[in-house]
């Protein structure tokens, strides 16, 4: 496999000449960008027309990673030209979040399941319920297939976001690329670094993923209580104080969810993931150092078993809300990933509004928030 990458800087001009050369039905072109260049189409129109032959999927970010930069305002570009790997593209519009489960399903029928081996996934970020949808898209492709991917974002703004699928940025899409062939290596990494604190508490009414209540309260009320005087920065400064959910006597690692919306009028808070009624919640926080070292351990979790000189490419996709969180020390997280990486290893990523990967080892795929999440990929 031949790997390289680009950047498009505002006020717009690519830092290279694109590599149209590497263009084929075997390549496939990531882009991660800011949201505005959903409407100014220059930098994707450019991808679209550099690369025809080639697997070109993307999303809208909350911060762009490359190499072991973080940079907003930009698009960050990896192309991969695979010498033994075939791709499959597919692409779904996603009506409403009531559609996620049925969007999952029709995106899973358009990858034939023969050879497949593994699936990288972006999604709208806002009207998308990331659960069902990677339940579904889980359900109905052959079992143990690895899922990876993520959410696109919108900064820390909640306000529109777009993929890149069939050529166009589009809203309320979801679009995956298919691999597939016996020498590719597939490597998974997850891990949040946050621990819970406060009184463990019972979902006790909820709908998908909008949450009314916790131990017979309205929900928004006692989150408002914890936070104080930052609950008039929601519902961003939730981003801050996720809540972890477990099954009750589960032995698993608890999911992360992070809000996306408040109800004023219903009292309610909905989060990227289901929130199931019955679960067991808690708030969560961390500190920087935390955040930090749970990149180093999901890139080793990723990596493992790869030879050192393997050429590969590294995608990385992790939450608005840790970058909030780490602040002037973001590079950090993203410095301690690539120090983890095979030398000469190509690394690209995002901040997302969801994280979907397997967790606990390899676990059964889930939407995390709050999360660093890493995919590798190389061939034998």
């Amino acid at each position: 496999m031949h790997t390289t990458s680009a950047r498009y800087l505002s006020p717009g001009q690519w830092d290279r000449p694109l590599p149209v050369e590497l263009d084929s039905p075997d390549t496939l072109v990531l882009a991660f960008g800011a949201q505005r260049y959903g409407q100014a189409h220059e930098p994707l129109q450019d991808l679209v027309s550099a690369f025809p032959a080639s697997a070109v999927i993307g999303c809208s970010t909350a911060g762009e990673i490359a190499g072991e930069l973080v940079d907003d305002d930009t698009v960050s570009v990896a192309v991969c030209r695979f010498e033994h790997t075939r791709l499959v593209t597919a692409r779904t519009e996603i009506a409403s979040a009531q559609d996620s489960s049925a969007a999952g399903t029709r995106l899973a029928a358009q990858l034939p399941g023969e050879g497949l081996r593994a699936v990288f996934v972006l999604c709208d970020g806002l009207d998308v319920n990331g659960t069902p949808l990677v339940s579904a898209l889980a359900r109905s492709l052959p079992p143990g297939t690895p899922i990876s991917g993520g959410l696109a974002g919108d900064g820390s703004r909640f306000a529109s976001t777009w993929v890149l699928a069939g050529g166009v940025a589009r809203p309320k899409h979801v679009c995956a690329v298919g691999l597939y062939g016996e020498r590719l290596r597939v490597g998974h990494g997850c891990d949040g670094g946050w621990s819970d604190f406060g009184p463990q508490r019972r979902i006790t009414r909820s709908q998908g993923n909008e949450l009314f209540e916790l131990d017979g309260r309205q929900a928004l009320d006692l989150y408002k209580d914890y936070l104080g005087d930052l609950a008039t920065g929601l519902p961003g400064t939730a981003l801050l104080f996720p809540l972890s959910i477990r099954r009750p006597g589960a032995g698993h690692s608890p999911l992360v969810r992070t809000i996306l919306s408040i109800d004023e009028k219903k009292r309610s808070m909905t989060f990227a993931g289901d929130v199931p009624e019955g679960h067991e919640a808690r708030l969560m926080h961390t500190t920087g150092d935390g955040l930090i070292g749970s990149a180093s351990r999901a890139i080793a979790q990723a990596t493992r078993g790869l030879a050192p000189t393997d050429p590969c490419l590294v995608i990385s996709v992790s939450c608005v809300g840790r970058r909030l969180m780490l602040g002037e020390r973001t590079e950090e997280e993203v410095e301690s990933l690539v120090e983890g990486a095979p030398p000469g290893a190509l690394h690209l990523g995002f901040y997302s509004y969801g994280e979907i990967a397997h967790g606990d080892e390899g676990g059964r795929c889930e939407l995390h928030n709050q999360t660093m999440t890493v995919t590798v990929l190389s061939e034998a």
